[in-house]
């Protein structure tokens, strides 16, 4: 039971993380996005990718 909620502690640490990123990337002001090469559409694909691979 304790391995259990473990992984449920994890994984919901791991979605406040890619809350965290999607929205940081989604915020940036369209210059900051065309500098890094990215746009406010990618930002759920690359916090996915950050989080879980």
């Amino acid at each position: 039971m304790k391995k259990f909620l473990a992984r449920v502690e994890q994984e919901a640490h791991r979605r406040a993380e890619y809350r965290r990123i999607r929205d940081e990337i989604a915020g940036l002001s369209w210059r900051d996005q065309l500098d890094i090469g990215i746009n406010a559409g990618d930002a759920d694909r690359i916090a996915r990718q950050m989080i879980w691979g």
